[in-house]
């Protein structure tokens, strides 16, 4: 390990913080995930540097070491200061100890030891740290045993849990997102005091809360996030739509799924398929709505009517409270939601050109990504029927591109334009005009005329005079 450590730090940056700390005669390390990544051979471009002294002066000296042009970005109300080399970006702090209030996670911050800075870290994985003064160049501190954790694979608080937790509430969001992406396991003390104090969890920030939950939603496998979060508590908090669709009703024998645990699945089915955030947020919200229709009809069993129409309808709502953006992001995810049945609907019947058609007309550019979600959905235990239904997806998607290619519905635009029927038939803008262009939009996706001017403009001319329309011009009927 030392020979690893000593590669990374042979880097001439850290050589410059050295050289610079030695001459200000300030103590200094690195210190927290950087260390932790270096063991576990994780790419790292942030590096925490902590310094029993002052950290604006250190970073400034090293940013003019460096002959850096841009200045050293100083927050003097936290004492922190950061500059940007080469691809990394390197946060200086003085070695601190903090207290806090009960109302408040902001911590009353005092000058500290090294001992008391490791202290004050959120979990022992994130409190080694490497020397870089003078004759102890490279050398590990790890009071806590973060290594044995690390090589045990386990999230642990370096002091009393429910004081760590207490203080700063977003550590159990922090331990259940690091014990995902790491895939280690919380120790139970730890686990225990995150269910004590899950309620601590409301003096946080939404948007803090939905840094960590979306760093979760992004891991190579984010149900056990979300496994961790209702098992501790922290999901009716959080995200209390989700929470309710756990569980399994039955009525005269006849249960369910667990849409909870099924959406899990098509989560983490997704999450190998796609790196898109939005995507896997379109995931999560599939079936948001199923507890709200949720019905039992005798003679045919559990029903969901509607609930990709309910379920999109109930994207903005939940995007504002998680402070998720009201952009084309929530836009995207609302389609997702509205189209993630239709797919399924067409594998399940004859696939009509038309039907597919008007797949492509509402998707459009977004088509592939639905495919992906719906693809994703198939969470069958029976082998032969996941086998069966990704073969009819791959008839889709076939189709799909031969009708794409053919008739260009893809982000469709009408071949004949609003300001075209004005002109011809010399009216102002009005209802006509709609009906017009729907009828050709309708003609084109059902196949009855080519997605083209020359059929479009024909049937504008015999819709037109179905609702009393003529051209002002006779000649313009027969060019």
């Amino acid at each position: 390990m030392e020979k690893k450590f000593q590669k990374i730090l042979n880097q001439s940056i850290f050589n410059v913080i050295a050289q610079a700390a030695d001459e200000l005669g300030q103590p200094a390390f690195v210190i927290g995930g950087f260390v932790r990544d270096i063991i576990l051979s994780r790419p790292s471009t942030d590096i925490d540097i902590m310094t029993v002294g002052n950290g604006i002066l250190l970073a400034e000296k090293v940013g003019e070491k460096l002959g850096l042009k841009q200045k050293v970005t100083v927050f003097k109300n936290f004492g922190t200061a950061m500059l940007r080399y080469r691809d990394l970006d390197i946060e200086f702090v003085g070695a601190r100890r903090e207290s806090y209030q009960r109302n408040s996670r902001k911590p009353i911050v005092e000058d500290g030891t090294l001992e008391d800075d490791q202290k004050r870290r959120d979990f022992t994985i994130n409190a080694m740290a490497l020397q870089l003064n003078g004759q102890r160049f490279g050398e590990f501190i790890d009071p806590f045993d973060g290594m044995e954790d690390l090589r045990q694979k386990l999230i642990r608080t370096p002091m009393d849990p429910d004081i760590t937790f207490s203080d700063d509430p977003l550590r159990m969001m922090r331990a259940i997102r690091f014990a995902t992406q790491l895939d280690f396991t919380i120790n139970d003390e730890t686990l225990s005091a995150i269910a004590r104090n899950r309620n601590r969890l409301t003096i946080v920030s939404p948007e803090r809360t939905m840094e960590e939950l979306n760093k979760i939603v992004m891991a190579g496998m984010p149900s056990k996030g979300f496994i961790l979060m209702e098992e501790t508590g922290l999901l009716p908090l959080v995200f209390p739509e989700l929470q309710k669709m756990k569980g399994i009703d039955s009525v005269k024998g006849i249960a369910h799924k667990d849409n909870f645990y099924h959406t899990l699945k098509v989560l983490d089915q997704l999450a190998l398929k796609s790196d898109s955030l939005w995507l896997r947020w379109s995931a999560l919200l599939h079936d948001i709505a199923k507890p709200a229709t949720k019905k039992f009809v005798e003679g045919t069993g559990w029903t969901f009517y509607g609930h990709n129409y309910v379920g999109a309808k109930m994207v903005p709502g939940i995007f504002k409270r998680l402070k998720l953006p009201l952009n084309e992001k929530m836009k995207f995810v609302q389609k997702m939601v509205e189209l993630h049945m239709r797919p399924i609907s067409l594998i399940e019947e004859e696939v009509t050109d038309s039907a597919v058609r008007r797949l492509l007309f509402d998707a459009g550019d977004d088509i592939d990504e639905l495919m992906k979600l719906c693809e994703a959905d198939i969470t069958s235990k029976n082998q032969e029927k996941v086998r069966r239904h990704l073969e009819n997806f791959q008839i889709v998607r076939q189709k799909l591109k031969e009708i794409d290619e053919k008739d260009a519905i893809r982000n469709f635009q009408p071949p004949v334009t609003g300001e075209e029927i004005m002109e011809i038939f010399g009216i102002a803008p009005g209802k006509e005009i709609g009906i017009i262009k729907n009828a050709i939009k309708e003609a084109i996706l059902d196949g009855i005329i080519g997605n083209n001017h020359e059929e479009a403009r024909q049937l504008m001319f015999e819709k037109a005079a179905e609702i009393g329309l003529f051209p002002v011009n006779r000649q313009a009927q027969q060019e």
